[in-house]
């Protein structure tokens, strides 16, 4: 069957959760690590492809190569539709990289208008009258507004892209969207009409989200967080083969996690809760020159052997902050994903078979660590929290890249459970 829809994540953690998505609307789907090149292959019989990027914080121009680069590749592979993935919380400064990355895909496409909805009820972000919130509070009073790398200081999508894209902004209101289908393709013919690229829609349910996809199914390209793109994914021709995938259920398992995020702090603290073994990464003395990476490995091989095993180097913002004040946002985070990354390659060496990763710029450290390019999409643990299938050298490999704040509390020790 030849593929249908291409799918360009910024982030691999946002390509997991769009990818759980795609499968939970009923498409085979694919999850590609990085920019694909023509050597690239899909791993079997895929309605969709996901190509997961670093592309997030890097700068704009680098990130639209590697866009251009990843739809290109899309569209070799057959794939007629582009969806962008962005984070549910619009993780994006005013120099991009949502809107430069936008135009270009549009451009490469020779398309005129988009549709943009960050909106994921189930993880409760919502748009209303172009305003993104987090639960009950707007994007600019949560959390998101402290975020180490990409400050949201700014809920009014409309006002974030304006910022980001010299085109023309759009708004499809909610009373709009309950209208229904018909009622979203006509706004977006009359936007196109005025001139406007960047169509923004309101959405509160994942009955929104249908609708909008179902309006969307004629666009070249379009954008949005992993809601969106499962009611895209349910406008296709429902599939007649089976999504199942399988992944290994036993065998050691361990928990790399990278992520500042307030959900994974709360989801180790569930784990050491459990009694399970959990060992803390000192980055400053790994700067320093201390091979913090082979004391954590020691501490590994001394555990009670068929324990899981949590190695992280998470911290709260007053401990984040100090590290950065230290080295600097960007020479911690490196430290961070070297040590994660070493650290994964010698738990699979030492026969860890069940690997879970906390982080987006964590997992990224950790599938390139281990040469891992491609991966099937099997059952979700949490909502946008699946297993995949992964091939390393060292055997198959069940594993899970699960976004910083994603996953119930007890994500860790029920996911690790449920796979026994």
């Amino acid at each position: 069957m030849p593929l249908r829809l291409g799918c360009i994540a910024d982030d691999f953690t946002g390509g997991t959760d769009v990818a759980a998505a795609l499968r939970r609307a009923g498409l085979r789907t694919a999850l590609v690590f990085g920019v694909p090149d023509a050597a690239t292959e899909l791993p079997g019989d895929c309605d969709a492809a996901v190509v997961a990027l670093k592309s997030r914080s890097t700068p704009a121009d680098e990130a639209v190569a590697d866009s251009l680069a990843a739809q290109k590749w899309l569209w070799s592979k057959g794939a007629a539709q582009i969806y962008f993935k962005y984070c549910s919380t619009f993780d994006s400064t005013a120099r991009g990289n949502i809107g430069p990355v936008t135009d270009a895909l549009l451009d490469a496409a020779g398309a005129r208008t988009t549709l943009l909805c960050p909106a994921s009820p189930p993880n409760g972000r919502t748009v209303y009258q172009g305003y993104l919130f987090v639960h009950d509070q707007l994007l600019s009073d949560s959390p998101l507004r402290d975020h180490p790398l990409n400050p949201m200081t700014d809920a009014s999508l409309p006002r974030l892209t304006a910022a980001q894209t010299p085109h023309k902004v759009g708004l499809i209101d909610h009373d709009t969207v309950t209208r229904g289908t018909g009622a979203v393709r006509d706004a977006l013919l009359a936007h196109e009409h005025d001139g406007v690229r960047h169509v923004i829609a309101d959405a509160l349910t994942d009955d929104d989200l249908a609708v909008l996809g179902a309006a969307s199914l004629e666009l070249p390209v379009v954008t949005g967080a992993a809601g969106l793109a499962e009611g895209l994914g349910r406008a296709y021709p429902t599939r007649t083969g089976t999504t199942h995938v399988p992944v290994p259920r036993t065998g050691p398992a361990a928990v790399l996690a990278g992520s500042c995020s307030a959900r994974t702090l709360e989801q180790i603290a569930r784990f050491y809760a459990a009694g399970l073994p959990t060992h803390h990464l000192d980055v400053l003395a790994a700067a320093a020159g201390r091979d913090i990476a082979a004391e954590a490995l020691a501490w590994y091989d001394a555990r009670e052997p068929g324990t899981p095993a949590l190695i992280y180097a998470s911290a709260s913002p007053e401990e984040l902050a100090a590290v950065q004040n230290q080295l600097g946002a960007t020479a911690a985070a490196d430290q961070v994903e070297q040590l994660l990354g070493t650290l994964a390659v010698r738990l699979v060496e030492r026969g860890v078979r069940r690997l879970i990763v906390a982080g987006g710029e964590t997992s990224g450290a950790v599938t390139t660590a281990l040469g891992i390019r491609t991966v099937l999409v099997a059952d979700e643990a949490d909502p946008g929290v699946p297993w995949t299938h992964a091939v390393t050298a060292s055997g198959d490999l069940a594993l899970m890249l699960k976004s910083g704040n994603f996953g119930a509390p007890d994500l860790f020790t029920r996911a690790l459970q449920e796979t026994e």
